[in-house]
């Protein structure tokens, strides 16, 4: 599962991981939660294309969506062929900036501890997503998205059984290719991430608030030091 997520390498920093002529300037964000604006690329035909979208999928043939039914993540296994997903799989694919991303491991006593999971080596990477337009009975547009999730490596398999699909940047292409991409070649980038090339640490409970958005959420847990 994929709940929250940060953001915050510099504006050229992305341009050049995504081989871009430009790039807007962003601003950084460290605790990106469900329903917020998320920063997204997707193919415009002969260039790459930012987008913004509203994090938490809702179908097009929706009637009446409501927050509580939109959907964060997709399963990578299953999006191409159910019903939520499977357009947009086919039409509407996109790449997911990040720097990494929390995920909450049980501590005991109904509690939690947040961690925080970020590339060993590589401190900004794409995650796969989806993206599908909204209309309206009265004519406005919603442009939401999900990320694709699959099986937790062995590293993160002790916090969650799910994580987002990481893709490598020699990916990206194929994955926005044009839609006539056989879905099963697509379905083969979908792969679990080497845990060998991740690492996973304690993070205060201070990124438990969305509102707090700064760089204490993704700061270790110093180890406290008994005083005699």
């Amino acid at each position: 599962m994929c709940a929250r997520f940060f953001l915050f390498s510099p504006d050229e920093e992305i341009k050049r991981l995504f081989q871009m002529v430009s790039f807007p300037r962003i601003s950084p964000r460290y605790n990106i939660a469900p329903s917020q604006p998320v920063l997204a690329i997707t193919n415009a035909g002969a260039e790459l294309e930012v987008r913004h979208f509203q994090w938490g999928f809702i179908p097009a043939w929706s009637k009446d969506p409501q927050p509580g039914q939109a959907m964060i993540n997709a399963r990578s296994e299953t999006a191409a062929s159910k019903p939520s997903f499977k357009n947009a799989f086919r039409y509407r694919r996109c790449l997911i900036p990040a720097n990494g991303f929390y995920e909450w491991k049980s501590a005991g006593n109904r509690s939690k501890q947040a961690m925080c999971v970020r590339l060993s080596e590589e401190p900004l990477f794409a995650m796969a997503g989806l993206w599908e337009q909204w209309s309206s009975p009265d004519g406005s547009e919603l442009e939401t998205c999900s990320v694709l999730t699959t099986a937790a490596n062995s590293l993160l398999e002790g916090i969650h059984p799910r994580m987002p699909v990481i893709l490598r940047p020699e990916q990206y292409s194929k994955w926005l290719s044009a839609d006539t991409t056989p879905i099963p070649q697509l379905e083969t980038l979908l792969q679990t991430y080497p845990a060998d090339e991740m690492q996973a640490y304690p993070v205060s409970s201070f990124v438990n608030r969305v509102a707090n958005d700064s760089p204490e959420c993704i700061e270790p847990i110093r180890e406290q030091k008994t005083l005699f």
